[in-house]
């Protein structure tokens, strides 16, 4: 059986004296491993990633060209790592509110079809002719109420979970070094 291409992901850095730099923000004084990736990287790693299926594996490929270039290798395993693990907790955090906000939602909108359904037919004589668009109306603003939270705690959930597992698969992939000897 062979594998798809989207069942193994493979990410390829080069690590040498002169690339090192280009990985991280210029700005940041900070130790290697501590350092923030730069944009263009970040962009890299996600534009590599982006076939990633569910059961997908996600390797770094890291070419050194001597003994010095491993060096780099761990430290910027590191700094790569711990963004995505940055990022993962950002986006769960996200993934909590969303939640929250809809649960939140629900709960508003059916006290008011509750009110709609249970309160104002009270209030308002069913039997006459001029107040039964009126009742039907109520039943329509209810259901449209409800709608929009229902389909969101049903059916939006997904992509949130497809980011969290991405960014895990990002922050936990194996590290491959890849000698090039000239």
């Amino acid at each position: 059986m062979s594998e798809s291409v989207s069942e193994r992901i493979n990410i390829f850095l080069t690590v040498d004296m002169q690339t090192i730099n280009g990985y991280f923000n210029v700005h940041d004084p900070a130790p290697i491993y501590k350092r923030q990736l730069s944009h263009q990287l970040e962009d890299y790693i996600m534009a590599c990633s982006r076939p990633a299926k569910r059961y997908s594996v996600v390797f770094y490929k890291l070419t050194c060209k001597s003994e010095i270039d491993k060096e780099y290798a761990k430290p910027l395993m590191y700094s790569i790592r711990r963004h995505f693990s940055l990022k993962k907790i950002v986006r769960e955090k996200e993934f909590e509110k969303f939640k929250t906000r809809g649960w939140i939602l629900l709960g508003i909108s059916l006290v008011v079809a509750m009110f709609c359904q249970g309160v104002v037919p009270l209030l308002i004589d069913t039997e006459n002719p001029l107040l039964m668009p009126l009742n039907n109306s109520l039943d329509i603003f209810s259901w449209v109420l409800l709608w929009r939270p229902i389909d969101s705690l049903l059916f939006s959930w997904t992509p949130h979970l497809k980011d969290i597992s991405l960014l895990d698969k990002l922050a936990t992939a194996e590290l491959i070094i890849i000698e090039n000897e000239r």
